[in-house]
């Protein structure tokens, strides 16, 4: 049965790619983004299957609005994908507060206006699948890129409470944690913040995780799999190498746990 979908930030990487992904199998798209000229082609490809719509997500009136604006539009809405957020490279000193501030506006509040004008939408159909998308930068993290990882771990705190939540209403709620893709999220799309000398060195001697990035248009199958499965999971990485990266990221943090498991016990007075 086909299903209507609402993509924030659809007008290129993953979200284009989703949206094109089930325009081709006949379902129905709000589509989101700054600019709503940016889909002149999907309308001139599909037409009426698309709903073009201009939305800056950090303005939780417009959010409720696009999100009504589609429901009327469409009748109601199956699946909502958070997608729209961006990267902020500089070190924690780096940061100005405004990149900060604008930093979590779009990565986290954005998720959550979207989240919470849709979220009556779907308890009063009783059903619905939201997904947000987080990143393998919402589970672990990396220097110099500590304002996202402060949204992504955000992102991942509230929508495993909004999951259990709303399981009683018939919604579904699933975060997508991909790794590196060819997304021009570490360039175009990127803000980069002033660099200070103090961390040249530093800067200089960093590693990559890795310099291979994967294609955004192997993730369609992925999401459509994930929309159409029954029983979806909360958490689902997207790539190859965020399971064994996380492993080990995991297994240091218990390590370190118990090695001062004292001092902790101590603490409480035992």
């Amino acid at each position: 049965m086909p299903k209507t979908w609402f993509i924030t930030g659809a007008s290129k990487g993953f979200g284009l790619e989703w949206a094109e992904a089930a325009l081709e199998r006949g379902d129905q798209v709000a589509v989101t983004s700054r600019s709503a000229s940016a889909f002149d082609d999907l309308v001139a490809k599909y037409g009426d299957a698309v709903l073009p719509l201009r939305l800056d997500v950090a303005d939780r009136a417009a959010a409720f609005e696009a999100v009504q604006e589609a429901v009327d539009e469409f009748g109601g809405l199956d699946v909502v994908i958070n997608n729209a957020g961006y990267g902020l490279f500089g070190m924690t000193e780096e940061v100005t507060e405004q990149q900060a501030r604008e930093q979590i506006d779009v990565n986290l509040f954005g998720a959550l206006w979207v989240t919470q004008a849709v979220l009556p939408h779907l308890r009063a159909r009783g059903s619905g699948h939201i997904i947000q998308v987080s990143s393998i930068g919402g589970v672990v993290s990396l220097p110099g890129l500590g304002l996202y990882h402060a949204s992504k771990f955000a992102l991942e705190g509230f929508t495993a409470s909004l999951a259990a939540e709303v399981k009683d209403f018939g919604i579904k709620v699933t975060l997508v944690e991909p790794a590196g893709y060819a997304t021009g999220w570490a360039g175009p799309s990127a803000v980069q913040a002033q660099h200070l000398p103090a961390y040249d060195d530093f800067r200089a001697a960093m590693t990559r995780i890795s310099a291979r990035r994967g294609d955004p248009s192997a993730t369609r199958a992925a999401i459509l799999t994930l929309v159409d499965t029954e029983q979806p999971p909360l958490r689902i990485f997207f790539g190859a190498g965020p399971l064994d990266m996380v492993t080990k990221e995991y297994q240091a943090r218990l390590d370190e746990w118990r090695k001062w498991d004292d001092v902790s016990k101590l603490a409480f007075g035992a």
